[in-house]
């Protein structure tokens, strides 16, 4: 479904001021609060229309090209910014998607997922492991796949994790009799009170082996150097933790804990990011302004040629739809937008002022009427 305009969702005109903005936003934003009853998909509609119409630099982009002029990553983490219901987030990051057929799990803020409350007989899981991927701008922008090295605890290959040697049985634990727990009992001056703790002998797992795998010592894992292939997706942002399940540390008898990929961009000496849109700037001088232009442009596809019409003023943002950034959750690509600045001259020759100073008397309606 087509994105409404963001005008009519605040319910003002184009012509609205800064303060006319924030009082439309507040009235729609208590009228469609979920917590007052309203609808949050409209909530979220008001508060993304708000978060790039009160930001002038955006809501010129607006203006001039629509939705397209202000990305659609950007907008949809402001709406999804805006009410904390559902939606995990990480250094900004409010978006999750699925990467079922690498392994990959959400791209979400948590580091530490760990099994939830109540009482467990032995670890219910491996620990988590962060570890940090630097890449540059291009890489984030197409995507890329990128080993990771990292010295891990490992399920033990002799015993798979077990503890036990192969051809020997686990047996119950001969210092808690099987259940996990040992009690102890304190005298105090109000009585007796039994304290129980994790049995030291079996670690709550209630059993232990006849003989301890000659491998691991009983340990169930071992410290390997293990090399992991990531494939980042294209248009991952920095700030983006990508978490690969059962990738962690090892345990004996329980799952391995999760990794957490914790992405860092690298900042590109000409082009900044903002959602799924690429900025850039190009410097023309007054000539080329007035009379019109075709300039090369840097993009991350390779250089372009882009039209500059005659009479174009400084700070005019230009559109190159389609060499933006790649949409996470489908095929299409931002824009990249130019912004065009008009450079004036600081020193003349004298025929070059008498050129400007004729063309000025001829001029009647000013120097570029």
């Amino acid at each position: 479904m087509a994105k409404r305009d963001y005008y009519e969702v605040l319910g003002v005109g184009k012509s609205a001021s800064d303060d006319e903005l924030k009082k439309a936003f507040r009235k729609k934003a208590i009228e469609h609060h979920p917590d007052k009853g309203g609808d949050e998909t409209k909530f979220k509609e008001v508060n993304e229309a708000y978060e790039v119409l009160k930001d002038s630099k955006k809501r010129q982009r607006y203006d001039q090209f629509g939705h397209a002029g202000v990305g659609s990553s950007a907008a949809s983490d402001a709406a999804s910014g805006g009410y904390g219901g559902g939606f995990g987030g990480f250094n900004g990051q409010n978006v999750n998607f699925d990467f079922d057929d690498l392994g990959l799990g959400d791209i979400f803020g948590s580091f530490f997922g760990g099994a939830g409350g109540g009482r467990s007989r032995g670890p219910t899981r491996g620990s988590d492991v962060q570890t940090q991927l630097d890449l540059s701008f291009e890489q984030a922008v197409f995507g890329t796949e990128i080993d990771i090295d990292l010295n891990l605890n490992d399920t033990c290959e002799h015993c798979k994790g077990k503890t036990v040697e192969p051809g020997y049985e686990m047996k119950t634990c001969p210092v808690c009799d099987g259940k996990g727990q040992t009690i102890r009992v304190m005298r105090t001056v109000i009585g007796n009170i039994q304290q129980a703790s994790k049995c030291d002998r079996c670690k709550g797992n209630g059993k232990v082996p006849e003989k301890v795998c000659t491998v691991c010592h009983g340990a169930g894992t071992q410290r390997t150097k293990q090399n992991i292939k990531l494939k980042v997706p294209a248009g991952v942002d920095d700030g983006a933790t990508i978490r690969l399940s059962g990738r962690g540390e090892a345990v004996a008898n329980a799952p391995k804990g999760d990794l957490y990929v914790s992405i860092r961009v690298k900042a590109h000496k000409k082009f900044t990011r903002e959602g799924d849109l690429i900025l850039s700037e190009e410097t023309i001088d007054m000539v080329d302004a007035t009379l019109g232009t075709e300039i090369e442009v840097e993009t991350v596809d390779g250089p372009i040629k882009m039209k500059v019409p005659s009479g174009t003023q400084s700070g005019t943002d230009f559109k190159l739809s389609g060499h933006g950034v790649p949409h996470l959750r489908g095929k299409n690509r931002g824009a990249h937008i130019v912004t065009v600045t008009v450079e004036t001259p600081t020193k003349l020759s004298k025929k070059q002022k008498e050129l400007l100073q004729e063309f000025k008397k001829t001029s009647k309606k000013g120097f570029f009427g």
